[in-house]
């Protein structure tokens, strides 16, 4: 398990790195890309077990909405290898691949920003194993309870400035292909474009994670909402 978040928290950072295409060079991109590729192969194998299971047991929301995510996370993905390896002119040159670039450019620059909000939607869904990891090491007596207050509130202030940075960065555009170009600010300094990303990562993993309750939620209401009707019928003179 501490092998699989390693390699998840690998991937993660690999992308995030892969987004800052115009920060460090064509050659690092490939390079690292063809690294995330190795890494993404690893992680199907080790979750193999999930692919075998995915037609038994019955499904909850919860579950139709993780087996969604992955699929379409694997489908982004699938299409930046694809595309990364047309046109590939570092990592795979000596595939001499020729034709088919256009069509690799746009499904190569979908891939990227559907694979980035698909994989912090991911992260958001596994939100809580991550959570109950991180607080083992502290027990009810020596918990800081005035944490129980300031990571809600500082999660929201992430997630709120992630939205502001998705609008004036226009990933929707990107996500949409309503351009086949995406801009690039060769000026940008790096620590303010990983912050901005990371802000949108942790947009994404705040929507999942929160959205994820609203199933248990919902069948909790419905369920006191049956036994209130039950009581109010056993009531009735």
């Amino acid at each position: 398990m501490r092998f699989k978040i390693a390699l998840d928290i690998a991937m993660t950072f690999g992308l995030l790195f892969l987004m800052g295409y115009q920060l460090w060079g064509e050659a690092a991109h490939e390079w690292v890309g063809a690294g995330l590729f190795i890494l993404f192969i690893l992680h199907n194998i080790l979750n193999r077990n999930w692919y075998k299971n995915l037609f038994r047991g019955r499904y909850t929301a919860l579950r139709v909405m993780q087996a969604a995510v992955n699929m379409l996370l694997l489908i982004s993905m699938m299409c930046m290898m694809y595309s990364g390896i047309v046109l590939s002119r570092y990592a795979f040159a000596f595939l001499s691949i020729r034709g088919g670039m256009s069509l690799a450019r746009i499904l190569h620059m979908a891939g990227a920003y559907w694979g980035f909000v698909l994989m912090a939607v991911h992260l958001g869904l596994h939100w809580k194993m991550f959570l109950g990891m991180a607080s083992r090491g502290f027990n009810s007596k020596t918990f800081p309870w005035s944490l129980c207050i300031l990571l809600p509130l500082a999660g929201t202030a992430i997630a709120v400035y992630g939205l502001s940075v998705f609008i004036r960065r226009d990933l929707l555009t990107y996500m949409l292909v309503r351009t086949e170009f995406v801009f690039l600010d060769y000026n940008e300094p790096p620590l303010m474009f990983y912050l901005d990303y990371m802000a949108m990562m942790g947009l994404f993993i705040y929507l999942a994670h929160y959205g994820a309750k609203l199933p248990a939620l919902l069948g909790k209401k419905k369920m006191g909402t049956e036994i209130n009707k039950e009581q109010e019928q056993h009531t009735e003179p």
